[in-house]
């Protein structure tokens, strides 16, 4: 998803690795802050595959600093991540997170109704945090008070996740 952002941002207007850490930290929120380790070595792979374009320019300072601009192809590349993502990408949150904030890029509404259908489909599956064996358990069968608060907290999140998604759909 780190590689899906970045196409993102960039696609907003060019950026440096910075600006772009900064974007991303505020993105995932301060519990998942993208280190240069991960960030530098993703624009690398990025520019390799012809999906970014680097360039140097003057710094504020002495020093420079590399901006990035999207590519043809890195906006081919964007678009189809956007329309095709993966199951992962629309199970867990945090990742459709990451879809959400660019799906305004997909010119056709078709295709980003077709996402947000898939994530509908998706919270509409019964699910659970915790399993005894291959049966999941139910809330009612929890004793803990903090894994009951699990589901109260999953609950309330789906069902206004859902609620929304059911209205932006019909519009």
């Amino acid at each position: 998803m780190l590689e899906l952002a970045i196409l993102g941002f960039v696609a907003d207007g060019t950026a440096h690795g910075y600006e772009l850490r900064r974007r991303l930290t505020h993105l995932a929120g301060y519990a998942r802050p993208v280190s240069d380790g991960s960030l530098y070595p993703a624009i690398n792979r990025l520019v390799r595959a012809g999906h970014l374009d680097r360039r140097a320019e003057p710094g504020r300072a002495a020093a420079h600093r590399n901006v990035l601009s999207l590519t043809g192809t890195g906006r081919a590349e964007l678009l189809r991540r956007l329309r095709e993502p993966t199951d992962p990408e629309i199970a867990d949150f945090t990742n459709f997170t990451v879809l959400l904030a660019f799906l305004r890029l997909l010119p056709d509404r078709t295709s980003r109704d077709a996402v947000l259908r898939r994530r509908l489909d998706f919270l509409e599956q019964p699910g659970s945090f915790f399993y005894d064996g291959d049966q999941p358990l139910r809330e009612k069968d929890m004793t803990d008070p903090y894994r009951q608060g699990l589901f109260t907290i999953a609950r309330a999140h789906s069902r206004a996740e859902r609620a929304w998604l059911r209205e932006i759909l019909e519009d």
